[in-house]
Parts: structure tokens; C-alpha cells; sequence
């Protein structure tokens, strides 16, 4: 069996594990091994443009916010979401959704499965990962800390 079938299996298996309404979880170094090995592999950065701009991105990521700062009320749902996912990922596209922690992209994949994305996974731990014990983000887990490509916004 290949690398990349046993990543599938795996991301299956947490999925069936968990109850996940989509189709599995993924690490950050399963996302850029399936990246790497498939051409119809899409990562979706659900994070906010703040994070983008001031954090960092995966180098062709497709940026769809799924939360975004309003001046008058703070952070607000995108109610432009699932239109804007579906003009830029085609639902036939394995599609690797990723935000700092792998919550909101969790909320991301499942949407994404209910309108008819198929291969919809979380990348798990997210860009930053958790926090460490001096409550800082980017060292412990996640994309930056697995050392995978990403570049400051």
C-alpha cells in the first residue's frame, strides 16, 4: 500500500474514531505529503486576513476566512464562505482545511461536507498548534513547528 493510501486510511480511522462529520483529520505532515503526491490536493486557510497578513501562509493556499474582525461587533462569521470556498476549490479536490489550531477548520470541513465536498479533512494541531507552557503558539505542534514550508504574510 502506498505512504499516501495509508495517510487516507489513518485520516479515516481518526474520523470514524472521533465522529467526525467529514472525511477524516490529517497531521500537519500528512497535509503536505498528500500536497506533494497529488495534483487535486487543495489547502483551504480558513484563518482571518489579520493572521494571514501578521502570522503567515502556506505558499498556495486558498485564503477563505471563516471568521473576520468587524470594527462595530469583533470577530463575525463570514456569511460569504461557502460561496467564496466554492469559486475557488472544486468539489472534486481532496481539500485540507487549516486554521491556527484546527478548530475553526474542523467547523470549515464539516460545512464543506455538507454541501457536497466529498474529501474534506482537518489539518490537525492547525499552523500555529497549541500553546506551550509559556502560553505561546508556533513551537510545540502545528505547520510552522513540523518545519513545512510557510512564508510571513
Amino acid at each position: 500500500m502506498s505512504e499516501l493510501n495509508q495517510i487516507f486510511q489513518r485520516a479515516q480511522a481518526r474520523a470514524g474514531e472521533a465522529g467526525l462529520p467529514y472525511s477524516g483529520a490529517v497531521t500537519p505532515a500528512e497535509a503536505f505529503a498528500l500536497l506533494q503526491g497529488l495534483p487535486n490536493v487543495r489547502i483551504v486557510d480558513v484563518r482571518s486576513s489579520a493572521e494571514w497578513q501578521w502570522v503567515g501562509v502556506v505558499p498556495g493556499a486558498e485564503l477563505v476566512a471563516w471568521r473576520e474582525w468587524d470594527p462595530l461587533h469583533g470577530m463575525q462569521p463570514n456569511p460569504h464562505f461557502l460561496q467564496q470556498l466554492q469559486t475557488r476549490v472544486d468539489r472534486e479536490n481532496v481539500v485540507l482545511f487549516l486554521c491556527r489550531s484546527g478548530a475553526r477548520s474542523h467547523d470549515a470541513a464539516a460545512l464543506a461536507a455538507q454541501h457536497g465536498y466529498s474529501e474534506a479533512y482537518n489539518i490537525l494541531e492547525g499552523f500555529e498548534g497549541d500553546k506551550d507552557g509559556a502560553q505561546h503558539r508556533g513551537a510545540l505542534n502545528g505547520w510552522q513547528a513540523a518545519g513545512l514550508p510557510w512564508q510571513q504574510g
